[in-house]
């Protein structure tokens, strides 16, 4: 967050969407908030406020820009980056904890009393986690009233909202506009199906994403033609597909779900995925001065991290792709699928399962299939260490905390604990240097000796300088 009001009005001024999402600008003379970006004419600075998050804007009496639409912009990469309990709180709302499980379960997860996390995220993001949760819900009604024919007594209900009264006040107090205005403006699509666009910052290549996910694809789980990627997902409410379109600047979402109430948890779930929140102009600016990686970073523009839809899902294909092929694992994770992969019907032929949960694993026969029995038994272990709660594998995990329990279980090593932490929670700063892809990857690139040393210049985003390391490789790496 710019905390420099004449650096916020500056960014404002250039009309620079590098800043959407990370700010938001509120007018006092209209009583609006924009994105930095918005095409309208910049306002007089004595007019204009700041804010580090939109429901900061609505809890100060602002409603959003018809114009820009400022609560669609990509999430702050702050939040995404961060460990520390204001991240992942930000993390956990995104989520739908506190939907689900009110303040108090968003606060038990972090190990914070109600007080004081109410006063952290006050002071970091101008809202505590009612007003965000409050935000979120809106910008979650809005979606299914412009997507779907749902009547809105259940858009309110499936959206968090305690009463239509409660959804009707909200919509018009922060979009100014009426539920009713907001679905005829736009075309809509069959009922149950939910179309979303989910914007990213430029440079995007998200095609470099699905062709990541398309070397690891599980079948029944995953699957891709072209560009597009399908997969199905385990969601608090029941099961999704959710199938991804890539294009300029954002993917398409397209959600089928058991239960419309997983809207906010999908969404937030595909962005993890295809790291849509990520700064790209920050982390080639910061890698590119690194000589060896630039020419990467020149060919790569924008290179993202792909992450998980699932923790345990990630965890699992970590374990067993220790010292083997990106194949070989990918043949193995697809065995254990089958094994004990909850049988699903969806209205695709090719997507049939849902990826076994850790009450599953932690109990199924997986002799025979491929992998050593000692690995066997670290799958396990870590299955029931999840189902006991001993460790979490959410938005909202400690990422250190995780990391040491992760390598105090039998059969998990630095390697494994780190690669969980780069993909299923979202560190941007993990690096692999006994990984023979990264070997090779780098010394293709010119950089030999020690990694841990020469990493060191790629700090805070050594996950993406390893990105670069794989891609020197190829596509399947």
């Amino acid at each position: 967050m710019f905390h420099d009001g004449e650096e916020c009005y500056r960014a404002c001024a250039s009309g620079d969407a590098r800043f959407d999402g990370v700010f938001y600008v509120a007018v006092t003379s209209t009583k609006i908030y924009c994105r930095p970006s918005c095409p309208a004419r910049t306002p007089l600075r004595a007019n204009c406020r700041f804010f580090p998050s939109a429901a900061a804007c609505q809890l100060n009496g602002f409603r959003a820009c018809k114009r820009c639409r400022p609560d669609s912009v990509p999430g702050s990469p702050e939040w995404s980056a961060r460990s520390d309990v204001a991240a992942r709180a930000v993390r956990l709302i995104a989520d739908g904890v506190v939907d689900r499980e009110g303040v108090p379960g968003l606060a038990r997860k972090l190990a914070y009393s109600e007080r004081q996390l109410q006063r952290l995220l006050v002071q970091e993001l101008g809202a505590g986690p009612l007003a965000l949760a409050r935000s979120q819900r809106a910008q979650t009604a809005r979606t299914l009233v412009e997507t779907t024919e749902l009547p809105f007594t259940e858009i309110a209900f499936a959206a968090g909202f305690g009463s239509i009264r409660q959804f009707n006040d909200t919509i018009a107090e922060v979009f100014a506009s009426s539920p009713t205005e907001l679905r005829n403006r736009v075309a809509k699509t069959a009922r149950g199906s939910l179309a979303v666009k989910l914007a990213a910052r430029e440079p995007f290549p998200a095609e470099r994403v699905v062709q990541f996910l398309a070397a690891r694809q599980l079948p029944g789980i995953e699957a891709i033609e072209g560009n597009t990627y399908r997969r199905t997902m385990a969601l608090p409410g029941g099961s999704g597909v959710a199938t991804i379109r890539p294009a300029s600047g954002a993917v398409f979402a397209s959600l089928e779900l058991d239960d419309v109430r997983d809207v906010a948890p999908a969404v937030a779930r595909i962005r993890r995925l295809f790291d849509l929140d990520a700064d790209p102009v920050a982390i080639d600016s910061l890698l590119g001065h690194d000589p060896r990686l630039a020419p990467s970073i020149r060919r790569f523009p924008g290179q993202r991290v792909p992450g998980a839809v699932d923790g345990f899902e990630m965890a699992v294909r970590a374990i067993v792709g220790q010292q083997v092929s990106v194949a070989g694992a990918r043949t193995v994770v697809g065995r254990i699928v089958t094994r004990c992969g909850a049988e699903i019907t969806t209205g695709h032929a090719d997507l049939n399962r849902r990826f076994p949960d850790c009450v599953a694993a932690a109990v199924a026969d997986l002799d025979g299939i491929g992998m050593p029995t000692a690995r066997i038994a670290t799958v396990q272990r870590l299955a029931s260490a999840l189902a006991n709660g001993d460790i979490t594998l959410d938005a909202g995990s400690d990422r250190g905390a995780t990391r040491a329990k992760l390598l105090a279980l039998k059969g998990i090593g630095p390697w494994t604990a780190d690669y969980i932490a780069m993909r299923a929670l979202g560190e941007p700063d993990a690096l692999l240097p006994t990984d023979l892809g990264v070997k090779k990857g780098a010394a293709l690139l010119g950089i030999d000796g020690d990694l841990e040393a020469y990493s060191q210049r790629w700090r805070p985003f050594r996950s993406y300088a390893l990105m670069h390391c794989w891609n020197a490789l190829g596509a399947d790496q």
